[in-house]
């Protein structure tokens, strides 16, 4: 600040030089800047890094094999459609709530849960201890037999549920019960077409895949991943008039916005007031689990009685107990509660991160289920689409690890194990801040 009012001064009035000479503006200018150039600049502390929380867990020594090992077997006998992050992918080991561990013992804060599957936490001791009492008695039997473990977690599952929704089929993942969703949907109702949203995403099989909008999954042959997009007020309940006057019925997929992650409401559906007649869940049912099931009322479940309905490990009894454990700790430790909380602290940093920086084109989502949208352009809403990969590269180099997803990979896709913090939450908006400052 002196530098600038002295040169405002000599620019005004001249400057006088050795032996009374005087120096006119543009020589009194280009002296000033010479001898600031010659003088040591006062120097100004570089900004250091946010901090991540403590935690009190020590992952155990690892004596595995090196990223780099696996990455080379991985090439040579996974399929190479099979992608991972980033440019040097990460080689995790261990998990401890919100919390993962590479082969070093680098702690990372994990924002993005197994792309929205781990919802009460990584080896949460409540699911961890029940899933390995079960293994120990019986690890599978089919429906063929009785068992307790399926129709325990049934009951459990269908209390959950408003309206008539009270008959549970169980599956191994979302793209499993969104078939059998569409079997019962054309089934009942007769019709074959089936109405999906734009830029949506609802499993790879086949049949799903034809449900797709997404051009990124999507082959030539008879999607959440749009970008944590809200539907706008009202919306579903037109749509549902409209499809239930021809004669449809109307699917809720609930694979990732179920099980009270929005924070307002147990199943996202019910954000818009509205009760579908099938709804499709999987990923935080399970919380790792590979679990998903599908939900619907006895009048369309009677459909599936014309033939014999079969999947063989569709209600196994240890996957049956993790579910019935993850639903137990979703209620005791107030989950839906706790999203509401922190995802509205989180949406409210991330505004005002947004004031800061230009690049932030928007911040949405409700609960801890969130989309920040990065963009070149806020007017013409340009997707900053290297500047995204190049943010994704540095949060990871912090130890935060998000997810990519929208049209152009040009949203950060926010859904951490539902233990997350107040603390954790910061941690993740001064690391964005601090990666976005260094643009």
């Amino acid at each position: 600040m002196a530098a600038s009012s002295s040169s405002s001064l000599l620019l005004r009035r001249g400057a006088t030089g050795g032996a009374g000479r005087r120096w006119g503006p543009g020589e009194a200018l280009r002296r000033l800047v010479s001898s600031s150039e010659a003088a040591p600049a006062e120097k100004v502390p570089a900004r250091s890094p946010p901090v991540m929380p403590p935690f009190e867990h020590r992952p155990r020594p690892y004596a595995g094999w090196s990223g780099d090992e696996i990455l080379a077997k991985r090439k040579q006998f996974l399929g190479s459609s099979v992608f991972y992050y980033y440019q040097k992918p990460l080689n995790i080991v261990e998990g401890k709530m919100q919390y993962l561990y590479d082969e070093n013992g680098k702690r990372y804060l994990d924002c993005f849960g197994g792309i929205v599957t781990v919802s009460c936490g990584h080896c949460h001791p409540d699911i961890v201890n029940a899933v390995v009492e079960q293994t120990k008695l019986l690890q599978h039997t089919t429906t063929i037999y009785l068992n307790q473990p399926i129709v325990e977690f049934a009951e459990a599952l269908a209390s959950k549920m408003p309206g008539n929704l009270k008959v549970v089929y169980f599956v191994n993942s979302g793209t499993e019960a969104n078939e059998l969703a569409m079997l019962m949907a054309r089934l009942y109702s007769g019709n074959l077409n089936m109405i999906a949203l734009r830029n949506a995403y609802h499993g790879g099989s086949a049949g799903t895949i034809g449900l797709t909008g997404l051009q990124t999954w999507k082959y030539p042959i008879p999607q959440g991943v749009g970008g944590a997009v809200e539907l706008a007020p009202g919306y579903l309940k037109l749509a549902y008039d409209t499809v239930r006057k021809a004669g449809g019925v109307c699917i809720a997929d609930e694979v990732q916005s179920g099980f009270g992650r929005t924070g307002s409401h147990y199943w996202g559906f019910q954000t818009q007031d509205v009760i579908p007649d099938i709804v499709t869940m999987a990923k935080g049912i399970g919380n790792g689990l590979p679990l998903g099931a599908v939900v619907t009322t006895p009048e369309i479940a009677n459909v599936l009685a014309q033939k014999i309905q079969f999947n063989t490990f569709g209600g196994n009894p240890v996957c049956s107990v993790g579910g019935l454990a993850v639903l137990k700790v979703l209620d005791k430790e107030k989950r839906q509660a706790h999203c509401a909380d922190v995802g509205s602290h989180l949406v409210n940093r991330l505004k005002e991160l947004q004031q800061k920086h230009e690049i932030i084109g928007d911040v949405r989502g409700r609960g801890l289920m969130l989309g920040v949208e990065l963009v070149t352009d806020r007017k013409e809403k340009t997707p900053a689409k290297a500047e995204t990969n190049l943010l994704f590269e540095k949060l990871k180099d912090l130890n935060i690890l998000v997810g990519k997803g929208g049209l152009h990979g040009n949203v950060f896709r926010i859904k951490p194990p539902m233990c997350f913090t107040r603390d954790d939450a910061d941690y993740l908006v001064d690391a964005m801040d601090y990666a976005m400052s260094g643009l």
